[in-house]
């Protein structure tokens, strides 16, 4: 049997002794607001460090593209669109009038996927994206560096185009498509976050979910799409979400339709990342989801993803081993 995890006073306690270095690694997460771990439909740990609280708003900064995928999964499932369909189909009042893209290439999995070709709106050109006065034509608007499904060009203008095009194609905002499809279905809150010059919920960053609402959203990925006895998405967009299409460029690890994979040793694990250290991970094989809520202020210091992925190795999946 796995030790029993406890939360009492918003402190972390295990029934076990702890190891000696278990303190160390976790005062070595600086930047760490909240620690929360759901396993099979129930909250197994609770650790407040920092920040809001585990039930509060956060600022899950891109992790927000993971929750992204959720929606556009929904959609799929409603019949809105197909995930190969060109986005010159969908784009509707938001069709640039010239663009030296061929739209008509670019399906809606390369946008998951961060595969569109398009130039890319985040790194250095992201503070001149977010200062023009209409973020979803910027995007569009920007030459192709390389073909449809080609390198992963990670780029935040993928994630609100496909924003756009989901606004366009429902006509309910993104807000409210997250309240209906997932805050109701969940019984989770979700908060206002913000909107782009020409009215649209910022696609891929900056949404605000508590951490224990994310743990929720994970546990719907372990259930394979169910919540509360409801088919929130299906299992096929569960499959088709965590399986690779190309790598990160940063850290190597195969990346799906928002969402990155991971191999801790042997038991493979799927994550959403947000900047500063957001971090949701879905774990099958152990029915778990982990939630880190951090810091999301600049400077993140580097490296902090991998004392995040060391400490979940080191001191949460080995009590659950055994399940």
């Amino acid at each position: 049997m796995r030790a029993p995890l406890f939360v009492v006073g918003w402190m972390l306690i295990f029934s076990t002794p702890l190891m000696a270095s278990y303190e160390d690694d976790l005062n070595a997460l600086s930047r760490l607001h909240n620690l929360v771990v759901i396993q099979d439909g129930e909250i197994v740990l609770e650790h407040h460090q920092a920040g809001p609280e585990p039930a509060e708003a956060a600022n899950i900064k891109s992790l927000s593209k993971s929750i992204l995928s959720l929606l556009a999964g929904i959609a799929i499932d409603k019949g809105y669109f197909e995930l190969n369909q060109p986005i010159s189909e969908l784009l509707g009042r938001h069709q640039p009038a010239q663009t030296p893209a061929d739209l008509n290439q670019i399906q809606v999995e390369h946008l998951l996927s961060m595969q569109s070709g398009l130039q890319r709106t985040s790194g250095r050109n992201y503070g001149t994206w977010v200062n023009s006065d209409n973020w979803t034509q910027y995007a569009l608007t920007r030459p192709m560096v390389d073909e449809p499904g080609g390198d992963m060009l990670y780029s935040t203008g993928n994630s609100h185009i496909l924003a756009a095009i989901l606004t366009e194609q429902t006509g309910r905002s993104l807000l409210q498509l997250m309240r209906g499809w997932v805050g109701s279905p969940l019984n989770i809150r979700i908060y206002p976050w913000l909107q782009s010059p020409e009215g649209i919920y910022f696609g891929g960053n900056d949404m605000r979910i508590s951490a224990r609402g994310l743990a929720w959203i994970g546990q719907l990925y372990v259930n394979l799409g169910m919540a509360n006895g409801q088919q929130v998405v299906s299992e096929n967009w569960i499959e088709q979400s965590f399986q690779p299409r190309t790598n990160s460029v940063y850290t190597d690890d195969p990346y799906g339709l928002g969402w990155f994979s991971y191999q801790f040793n042997d038991v493979e694990a799927f994550y959403g990342r947000g900047y500063g250290g957001q971090l949701l991970y879905v774990i099958p094989a152990y029915k778990l989801s982990i939630v880190m809520t951090s810091d999301p202020t600049p400077p993140s210091q580097g490296g902090y993803i991998n004392r995040q992925h060391r400490f979940v190795e080191a001191h949460i999946l080995p009590r659950f081993s055994d399940r």
